[in-house]
């Protein structure tokens, strides 16, 4: 349970950010409980497959977070290449006018197009960029970042060492929930590979998720099941992350944000999900809703890299 001194409008409780692929689910994370929600544009995302916000509807998603004193932050985190550098900028201009609170950004050239674009946005680093250190943090606030999303791969020690050397204005962020990437901080070729689409350009084809078997060079006809679980399997896909019952480290070690994954999941992920992290950090005992996180996933549920190598620390 968190610290009973973490009350709601203390500065040392953490900002609970819930995820949103469309209007409904934006609406329905801000009813359940979510300080602040993050989404796609239709352009420079990295959930394709989500609803996404067209920019009258962000207009409209912002105005209605900010009704309600919420915060809305817009994901720009996908690989940029030469050729998508002059609608980018227009893209970020446009994007600055609807009120956003803040850019995800993890490309370089694009936060400084944005702090260019919009001044009065703030630029908040995404997990895609890889910071895993205090170096990197300060470097990243020199051009005006305000706040690291942090690398997935780092410890609980590792964290609140980096946290402790950052900037004293600039927040960390990290994630608490939801469906993790088996390639470093995201950034995997292997859909690219096998059904030529663009991850890191929010194409990602779940690849690790396919049911793989091995095949013998000597035998190429005969295929050897490589079996996990209830006759399935699928080697490169990690246990999906779930915190609820240590958000107290997380807090001890100096965490501004709790991000939860999941742009296209549906709403009753939303509803249980969002729900269930706002009741812990209000104080409530985190083990009344385990069983309810693990049901909104056919996955077995883990604690990634916060206390060592994953797959010390799971959760069937």
């Amino acid at each position: 349970m968190i610290s009973p001194n973490n009350k709601p409008g203390k500065l040392n409780k953490p900002e609970l950010l819930a995820p949103a692929g469309s209007m409904e689910a934006l609406k329905l994370a801000i009813d359940c409980g979510a300080d602040a929600i993050y989404g796609s544009g239709m352009s420079f995302g990295l959930r394709y497959n989500a609803k996404n916000f067209s920019l009258t509807d962000l207009r409209k998603a912002v105005e209605y977070a900010h009704g309600r004193q919420r915060r809305f932050y817009l994901a720009v985190n996908a690989l940029i290449h030469e050729s998508d550098l002059a609608s980018l900028k227009e893209y970020l201009l446009a994007a600055g006018e609807t009120g956003i609170d803040a850019f995800i950004i993890s490309d370089l050239g694009a936060a400084v197009l944005a702090r260019e674009a919009a001044p009065h946005v703030a630029l908040h680093v995404s997990t895609q960029a890889s910071v895993a250190n205090s170096a990197s943090a300060e470097a990243w606030h020199e051009i005006g970042a305000r706040r690291i999303i942090a690398a997935r791969e780092l410890s609980l020690r590792e964290l609140a060492e980096m946290k402790k050397d950052m900037p004293t204005d600039m927040e960390l962020e990290v994630f608490v929930h939801g469906a993790q990437c088996m390639a470093v901080s995201g950034r995997c070729i292997i859909s690219n590979y096998l059904a030529h689409r663009d991850a890191n350009k929010g194409q990602c084809a779940h690849s690790c998720r396919w049911d793989y078997q091995l095949v013998e060079k000597k035998r190429p006809n005969e295929y050897l099941p490589v079996i996990e679980e209830d006759g399935h399997t699928s080697i490169f896909s990690p246990y999906d992350l779930n915190m609820i019952e240590h958000l107290d480290d997380l807090v001890s070690a100096g965490i501004d944000s709790f991000k939860i994954e999941g742009r296209t999941k549906g709403v009753n992920y939303i509803s249980t999900v969002v729900s269930a992290y706002r009741a812990v950090l209000d104080g409530e005992e985190a083990k009344q809703y385990v069983e309810g996180l693990r049901a909104q996933t056919p996955r077995p549920q883990g604690t990634g890299f916060y206390y060592g190598y994953p797959q010390q620390n799971y959760r069937n």
